[in-house]
């Protein structure tokens, strides 16, 4: 598996390699939804939490840990989402650490953005893509088992979060024999959005 970090785009989103020129747009989103940083994730990106998350990222990507996507759209980064915890030799990549500008959710965006990520990571030789969801996270819950993806258990008290709360964690998955049945799924569902 070999996951470059290269421009993803359909009609609906565009996924550009974080720079420093969607810093202050992001900042923007994530002041959006102070409530859902103190509640469903479990590091804030909100206030004065953004930029030492956003060192964190930045040092992430440098050592190839993370390749950290902005969520453009209409010219403007609306979110964020990641290729993360990158096992290249057992072709295994993790999305997450996804966060969209609330007017963002329940529309195109999220399914838009999945399908370009899960076709870039199968078509790099992903035999395996994880997406971890906070137990507490309903929303999040529902939008993954939605892109077609099959929860596959809980690890209980998985981690601490930043408010100190112990998370469980949710844990999905989609295989690449699943691959052209979750995407025939994801275009047939992006298709009702004209």
């Amino acid at each position: 598996m070999q996951l470059l970090p290269i421009v993803l785009e359909d009609r609906h989103v565009r996924l550009e390699p974080m720079t420093d020129a969607h810093r202050e747009d992001l900042r923007a989103a994530c002041n959006a939804d102070p409530a859902t940083w103190k509640e469903l994730y479990p590091y804030s990106m909100e206030g004065k939490h953004f930029d030492p998350r956003w060192a964190q990222m930045v040092n992430d990507v440098a050592a190839g840990r993370t390749i950290a996507f902005a969520v453009v759209v209409g010219g403007r980064c609306q979110g964020i989402t990641c290729y993360s915890a990158i096992d290249a030799a057992n072709g295994v990549v993790e999305v997450g650490g996804t966060y969209y500008h609330p007017d963002q959710r329940g529309g195109p965006v999220n399914p838009a953005a999945k399908r370009l990520m899960l076709e870039h990571a199968f078509d790099s030789g992903a035999r395996r893509l994880v997406l971890r969801v906070d137990a507490i996270n309903a929303r999040s819950r529902a939008a993954v088992l939605k892109l077609g993806a099959t929860q596959e258990g809980i690890l209980r008290q998985d981690r601490v979060v930043w408010t100190g709360r112990v998370r469980d964690t949710v844990v999905f998955s989609v295989l690449a024999d699943e691959w052209p049945t979750v995407r025939e799924g994801l275009d047939a569902r992006l298709a009702r959005f004209g």
